[in-house]
């Protein structure tokens, strides 16, 4: 039986990497005694796997891993032993079961939804200045990986936006294709206003991944039910 959790990362914890997470969890797991299941082979490892890996300095309140269990838990049970045994800067929001058929959290992924805080605005009028950035054509960025870069346009995957006096909320494309950071929204709309950006200046959160369905977008925490 599978089960997804959906996690903060906050605080000081921001600084850590998708790898320590993993490790954090796995001996989480087997601190609060959660009977989650392991690889057959040589080298066993818990059958644990995590959604999109978040941005070093970028915090969390919409976090998401898929265990697969030996035997089931309450669901309400298996929260309080996490939290018991975990650290405040990750709290386990959620544990729900999944459905049968259901798709890990790491291919699901189709959106994101972020919270951009600016400590220091770079415009007078946010709103006003962002939707006129939105109305552009195009906005082509520089997007550059492992081992290659190349010219994209990122609008059609900005889904949504709103603005207020100092916060910026977006819904970026997100998962294994065209996957959109929010850094890289920020880098051209500061081009556009001419301010070179300080990342001192901004704070950001994400706020949940999303998966699409026949009624459109819906959070990966709606998938499943607690036991």
């Amino acid at each position: 039986m599978r089960v997804r959790m959906r996690f903060t990362k906050e605080g000081a914890l921001k600084f850590i990497g998708h790898l320590d997470t993993m490790r954090y969890f796995q001996k989480l797991m087997r601190r609060a005694k959660i009977p989650i299941a392991y690889s057959a082979g040589m080298s066993p490892h818990q059958i644990l796997s995590f959604a999109l890996p978040l941005g070093i300095g970028d915090e969390s309140i919409g976090e998401y891993a898929d265990i697969e269990l030996t035997e089931s838990v309450k669901s309400t049970d298996a929260i309080a032993a996490l939290c018991r045994e975990g650290i405040d800067e990750i709290r386990i929001l959620s544990f729900k079961y999944l459905p049968e058929k259901a798709i890990n959290a790491m291919a699901s992924v189709e959106a994101a939804d972020y919270r951009i805080t600016f400590h220091k605005c770079p415009c007078e009028d946010l709103s006003k200045q962002f939707s006129e950035f939105m109305e552009q054509p195009e906005i082509v960025v520089l997007k550059k990986t492992k081992k290659s870069e190349r010219l994209l346009d990122i609008k059609p995957f900005i889904f949504s936006f709103s603005a207020s006096e100092d916060t910026l909320d977006l819904r970026l494309k997100c998962g294994s294709v065209d996957n959109t950071k929010p850094e890289l929204v920020l880098e051209a709309f500061y081009r556009y206003l001419d301010v070179d950006l300080d990342p001192f200046d901004i704070s950001l959160m994400r706020l949940d991944l999303l998966t699409f369905s026949d009624n459109g977008f819906v959070s990966l925490d709606e998938i499943g039910e607690e036991l």
